[in-house]
């Protein structure tokens, strides 16, 4: 496909809804990744949790509608019967209740005023659903060498909230393969092992790209969702003077332990954030949790200058995230080998993406989703789809912003709020639950 429609580059879980829904409604994609398959860059490494509960209006409704796609996955791909789909387990999110997140107040808010479920857990629930943790505080959250790591500070937690919906994906880059499997169903077209490294211009306009090879391909729209490396190409198409937000590759690692002895966590456990000590986990399989971290003020930022060039090795980061949570769960054993994820997050400015036009006609952008939009993927999709139509139909999305209905919950939302010019959100949590 030499002349495209649209030029989608990235083939992770978002690039692959953006071609699946692009596809469906009559454009010729063309979708290109660096990699040699589809969803094999950061989405391989996502935790895949599918959460409802935001600091944010427009982040619990876009979450809460990103929900019902997941538990209708094979409806909503439409793909043959015999396929092999990811799998959404659906495990309920604990969240603990501290001063860090307001103890929940705006996430119970919002959570109600969009009718989406949830309970108030009092420390008597948590402890029958999680007989293995202790509810002491240990808050603020700290690093090993601090001489206090591991004292309780005398508080202890007095509740959480539970939403029973939440859960996670058990395959994140299968889910990705879905997707593009369903997008060629409907005539999108794909290239793995091809390396953008020029965005084309022509008229003012972007024109298509330039690959590794040499070759170019042409196209009037070109969409970046190229996860940790959607910097670099922002870059290359020149539109990074008037974004106010911008995007950068985050080093993080997943820290991935056996039970306790005597409980079934994969079976009985659930994904559970607690800002008390800046750790999330969630059910892993082979009955192991899997543990990330909530990024506390006392962790350094490892920024990186590219999505190649990293430190793909555990460093004492996996032992301070073992250990931080051990201080909830004292009988978890913590193994001498190291097991789990070193992977980069495409992290926004204030954590929120970029779903938007640029400065450049025709260049569009997905980017800094990672850690927190894995579970929008298939309503990202449809937002894009809507937001690339309007914006090429003439409307002036910058002046005049999009206003989407989520077509489930029947809410209309701002896309002006996933803006890259946006002043910095102060309402976002700056973490995520990745």
């Amino acid at each position: 496909m030499s002349q495209p429609d649209a030029i989608i580059i990235g083939t992770g879980v978002i690039g692959a809804a953006i071609a699946f829904e692009m596809s469906k409604a009559g454009w010729k994609t063309l979708s290109l990744d660096r990699n040699t398959q589809v969803g094999h860059g950061s989405t391989a490494g996502s935790c895949a949790i599918i959460r409802m509960h935001y600091s944010t209006f427009d982040g619990t409704a876009f979450a809460w509608e990103g929900y019902h796609y997941w538990r209708d996955w094979a409806e909503y791909l439409g793909l043959p019967v015999e396929t092999n789909l990811a799998q959404f387990r659906e495990t309920g999110c604990l969240v603990m209740k501290t001063a860090a997140n307001e103890f929940l107040e705006k996430h119970k808010k919002y959570s109600t005023e969009l009718d989406c479920p949830f309970e108030e857990w009092g420390a008597e629930q948590i402890k029958d659903r999680l007989p293995v943790y202790t509810l002491d505080s240990f808050a603020p959250a700290k690093r090993m060498d601090d001489p206090d790591f591991g004292q309780p500070n005398g508080g202890h937690m007095e509740g959480a909230v539970y939403w029973p919906q939440a859960g996670y994906v058990t395959d994140p880059a299968l889910s990705a393969q879905n997707l593009m499997d369903a997008a060629k169903l409907h005539g999108a077209r794909l290239r793995t092992g091809a390396e953008v490294v020029e965005i084309l211009t022509a008229g003012g306009r972007v024109s298509g790209v330039r690959l590794a090879s040499g070759e170019e391909i042409h196209s009037k729209v070109v969409i970046n969702v190229a996860g940790p490396g959607s910097a670099i190409i922002n870059r290359m198409a020149g539109v990074l003077d008037d974004m106010t937000i911008e995007t950068r590759p985050l080093r993080q690692e997943v820290v991935h332990v056996p039970a306790p002895d005597g409980f079934d966590f994969e079976q009985d456990g659930t994904i559970v954030s607690d800002s008390d000590i800046a750790c999330y986990c969630r059910p892993e399989h082979g009955n192991h949790i899997l543990i990330g971290s909530e990024d506390p003020e006392c962790d350094p930022h490892q920024w990186c200058e590219d999505d190649v060039n990293y430190n793909h090795d555990f460093t004492d980061q996996w032992t301070t995230q073992a250990m931080r949570y051990a201080q909830r769960v004292p009988s978890l054993g913590i193994p001498s080998k190291t097991r789990g994820v070193v992977d980069l997050y495409d992290a926004s400015t204030d954590w929120i993406p970029i779903y938007d036009k640029s400065s450049l006609p025709g260049f569009y952008m997905a980017c800094g989703t990672s850690g927190n939009q894995y579970k929008n993927a298939p309503i990202a999709g449809k937002m894009m789809t809507s937001l690339i139509d309007y914006c090429e139909g003439g409307a002036d999305h910058d002046a005049d912003p999009l206003q989407f209905e989520l077509p489930y919950i029947k809410r209309s939302i701002n896309v002006g709020f996933y803006s890259r010019k946006r002043p910095i959100n102060e309402e976002s949590s700056f973490s995520v639950l990745g």
